[in-house]
């Protein structure tokens, strides 16, 4: 534990201290190629004003995150002949989840680079296709759990709260890639407001912590450290009003870890218990399009996502963001309830 502790401190010191100081490098060259926000004819009229403001700055995250986890891998070998360790026993398995976790977040963040890059070039807010898109998502989740199957690393039985465990067999890897696919895509959509997704991806990363730290994971506690100060290093920038947003690059890596937290560790409904904002801001979009479907142009929310039919009922973008935050939390601590009560 003590190491786990401070290979945590590395991780969350590192990443918070890189992603906030890139900010000041980063910044102006967005600025200077002109890399602005194009904001959508559908969304609210007063994101308007919005429009311009530097976009890519999960070049900021992910940087951070690359950084801080180098970082506690290089005090990892410093310390292991210290304190006689092998490599601070973290076993292969460990390791490859922490691995396949970082770059099935990577490969998410390089298409959302591209849809970025394509959205600035044109300057228009239409990036790659939705088939192009689809298409390289489910290639890189496919790669990710082929990883994790060809490692041994990957367990097809779930705990389910209040039913147990249960054996999906090889139907495990067909609802977990289309869940992994689902949840890169909500955390995308939850990108919606000034600080809105660092904040709740925050308080995520946060509550994986100490999840990871009772699960004795310290591969997936870095990966967790190293999400958490990424997430409040940008948060400075990305807070209301945002000096930058994070774009497609930032949001789909950040759906890449948030979901690599829950598959690595094979607990993957906590994914949608802790994570249960960006289920609801997904579910909300689901909701709306079907029943203005059935119903012939009729609308539940006055617009979706959800964050966006609070602005319309009269809430503040920081007052949907700590609402959304303080829901994490609650949810989270749920989360924490479970775990303990299954080892």
């Amino acid at each position: 534990m003590k190491v786990n502790g401070t290979l945590g401190v590395v991780a969350i010191a590192s990443s918070f201290i890189f992603t906030y100081l890139l900010g000041f490098l980063v910044l102006p060259i967005l600025k200077k190629l002109k890399a602005g926000q194009t904001t959508k004819d559908i969304g609210p009229v007063w994101h308007k004003p919005k429009t311009g403001t530097p976009t890519m700055g999960g070049i900021f995250l992910i940087l951070g995150v690359c950084m801080a986890i180098m970082a506690s891998l290089f005090l990892m070998h410093t310390l292991k002949g210290a304190l006689n360790l092998n490599f601070l026993a973290l076993k292969k398995a460990d390791m490859v989840r922490l691995y396949a976790g970082l770059f099935c977040a990577l490969g998410l963040g390089v298409i959302g680079f591209m849809d970025d890059y394509i959205k600035i070039i044109h300057k228009h807010n239409k990036g790659l296709s939705a088939l192009q898109k689809t298409t390289f998502q489910l290639t890189v989740i496919i790669s990710y759990f082929l990883t994790l199957f060809l490692n041994g690393c990957i367990s097809e039985v779930v705990s389910i709260p209040l039913i147990g465990q249960v054996n999906f067999g090889f139907y495990y890897y067909i609802i977990s890639v289309l869940g992994m696919y689902g949840i890169v895509n909500a955390v995308n959509l939850t990108d919606g407001l000034d600080g809105l997704v660092s904040s709740v991806t925050a308080i995520y990363a946060m509550i994986f912590i100490i999840i990871t730290n009772l699960l004795s994971s310290i591969g997936m506690n870095i990966l967790a450290c190293s999400l958490f100060g990424s997430c409040l290093g940008f948060l400075i920038w990305n807070f209301y009003p945002a000096k930058v947003f994070m774009g497609d690059t930032g949001s789909m890596f950040l759906g890449g870890l948030v979901a690599s937290l829950g598959f690595g560790l094979n607990e993957p409904v906590l994914i949608l218990i802790v994570g249960v904002i960006y289920v609801v801001e997904a579910m909300s979009v689901v909701i709306q399009v079907v029943y203005f479907k059935l119903t012939g142009g009729k609308r539940i929310f006055k617009m979706s996502p959800i964050h966006h039919h609070f602005e319309m009922s009269g809430y503040s973008e920081i007052k949907i963001m700590i609402l959304f935050c303080i829901i994490t939390t609650i949810f989270g601590y749920l989360g924490i309830i479970i775990i303990k009560s299954i080892i």
